[in-house]
């Protein structure tokens, strides 16, 4: 991460201390808030992941609106309580308003500047990496996900994700040459020694989106993976599990939304994360239960292997995910809406007619309301932890 600080000096009495003392602000705000932080010059401005604005002092409003249209948005006017620094910023604030270019001010104790500083680290370094993916779709969305496709164009457009298509047929025959690299994600799973052959076939499936993911230089990949029941007689769980496992966001049925989904918030919180079905909502209790037979493997504390629940085939996973505090997230194909809810997973099921990783959430009753009328698609991200409030901020400025 890259943060630069364009200064804009004050040319009041004192200048010389003034101009000592607030360079000495900004090497404490880089040890408080652990990022590397230098001071660049206006060529420079547009080099950096995230640019401060550094407003010396008082009378600065001009040679700040001079320059305004060389430095990148949004702005960051980073202040002190001395020399008028923060009474120049919030007309510097206004002007930009009238533009409507977005901007905030930074101001306060060091510690606070220092921590709203981090956070905007997180969620510019996740900026830049979202929008700089390459991801893929190995065949269309699954038939049933009626309103889950995302036009390839309109998404780099809007995004900067790159989408490509690679047809089933290049999966078939990557599968057909029965090989992959073991790892110890597959050693893992083979280990329990459930079903050798279908063990073995999913880990051929592994294997060849594998190289498929290696081939085209992705970051994350979605599969039609229903359609490997009738001619492979396996399934993709394992393989989604082992991916997202390595760090390759991986989502089921060729779901391009939840790709995409997986990729925000999996970026954000450093978490694994599982994407799965609303299975039911316990309106008396204010519970949800979602459920899906892949999971990252690197997620759950314990797992077990089964079959797939629709088809009785392959290999699957039910794992028992911590109990705690969990964010369930959804973004849009284009990522111009999302929802984030912060709720408490109560209890990981086992029951028989759902698939096979279950877990019951403890949601306030106007968030289960989202889910019966304004919900964006079927497949909903669930990570642990309360990563609400970083989400937000990622949309207030993406």
């Amino acid at each position: 991460m890259s943060i630069g600080v364009y200064y804009v000096e004050s040319t009041n009495a004192d200048s010389v201390n003034i101009n000592s003392y607030n360079r000495e602000v900004v090497a404490k705000l880089a040890e408080l808030s652990g990022q590397k932080i230098e001071f660049t010059d206006l060529e420079h401005v547009n080099d950096h992941d995230l640019l401060l604005c550094f407003i010396g002092g008082g009378g600065v409003e001009g040679r700040f609106k001079a320059v305004l249209d060389k430095l990148p948005q949004p702005i960051f006017l980073l202040t002190t309580g001395l020399n008028n620094s923060l009474a120049a910023s919030m007309e510097i604030l206004s002007y930009l308003k009238q533009q409507d270019i977005p901007g905030e001010i930074i101001h306060g104790s060091e510690a606070k500047m220092a921590k709203r500083i981090a956070t905007l680290a997180k969620v510019f370094t996740a900026r830049k990496r979202i929008r700089n993916m390459r991801i893929a779709r190995v065949g269309a969305p699954s038939d049933w996900l009626i309103s889950s496709d995302v036009d390839a164009k309109a998404c780099k457009e809007e995004t900067g994700i790159e989408i490509i298509d690679v047809p089933m047929e290049e999966f078939f025959e990557e599968i057909a040459k029965k090989e992959y690299v073991p790892n110890k994600y597959t050693e893992m799973v083979k280990d329990r020694n459930w079903h050798p052959e279908d063990t073995e076939l999913c880990c051929q499936i592994y294997g060849a989106l594998r190289r498929i993911v290696d081939r085209y230089h992705l970051d994350g990949v979605t599969v039609r993976c229903f359609d490997l029941l009738g001619p492979i007689k396996g399934t993709g769980c394992l393989a989604l599990a082992v991916l997202n496992a390595e760090g390759i966001y991986a989502a089921c049925e060729g779901d391009t939304p939840s790709l995409i989904s997986m990729c925000v918030i999996g970026e954000l919180s450093g978490k694994p994360v599982f994407q799965a079905n609303p299975s039911r909502i316990v309106s008396d209790d204010n519970d949800i239960i979602f459920a899906h037979c892949t999971l990252p493997l690197n997620m759950p504390t314990e797992f077990e292997l089964m079959t797939h629940f629709e088809s009785d085939l392959g290999v699957a996973f039910r794992g028992h995910i911590q109990e705690g505090p969990v964010t369930i997230f959804k973004t849009s194909g284009l990522m111009e809406n999302y929802f984030v809810a912060a709720g408490e997973l109560k209890e990981n099921l086992k029951e028989r007619n759902l698939c096979r990783t279950q877990v019951k959430i403890h949601l306030d009753e106007d968030t289960l309301e989202y889910f019966l009328t304004e919900s964006i698609g079927n497949h909903h991200m669930i990570v642990n932890g309360d990563w609400v409030d970083l989400i937000d901020e990622f949309y207030k400025w993406f």
